[in-house]
């Protein structure tokens, strides 16, 4: 558990070779980065996120997974952190290539990233699924946050090839 202004993350971890466009990966789409600051730019970033998942070669349930994660750290973003923005990179290991969503928002920090990783936990009016759900969704799952000093999230899907 983490303390108030400190940083801590969770998750699995993984081994990745490349983040994007490379040498080793010519022809891959470059990262892109979008806002998020408004309820218009939740639906771009959804459709953004659909067409990565369609690049990169994911099933029809992996799309709904990646885009269901996207959308639950973008409304986060946007709810709690004020506004931020989504990386979307394509990164390449032995024999995958995969999908990683990092979102930084610049807002209050989370204070118990174990807490807020239950199911029921929340802040706010909604159920308390989001950030918990997000991580189940994906196959690697990292929250850095520092309380007062915003919180980057970064979670990636892999398409075993």
């Amino acid at each position: 558990m983490t303390g108030p202004g400190e940083y801590g993350s969770t998750g699995r971890a993984g081994t990745t070779t490349l983040n994007g466009g490379g040498p080793e990966r010519s022809g891959a789409p470059e990262p892109t980065v979008l806002t998020v600051r408004s309820e218009q730019d939740l639906l771009a970033i959804r459709h953004a996120v659909r067409d990565a998942t369609l690049e990169v070669g994911f099933s029809i349930v992996d799309q709904t997974r990646v885009v269901t994660a996207a959308s639950e750290l973008a409304r986060n973003a946007y709810i709690h952190g004020g506004g931020g923005t989504i990386k979307i990179e394509y990164p390449t290991r032995p024999g995958a290539v995969g999908l990683r969503l990092t979102v930084d928002d610049a807002g209050p920090g989370i204070a118990d990233i174990d807490a807020a990783l239950t199911d029921g936990y929340t802040t706010g009016a909604g159920l308390g699924h989001g950030l918990g759900g997000a991580q189940r969704l994906m196959d690697e799952f990292e929250i850095r946050t520092r309380e007062g000093g915003g919180t980057t999230v970064t979670a990636t899907r892999w398409a075993d090839r």
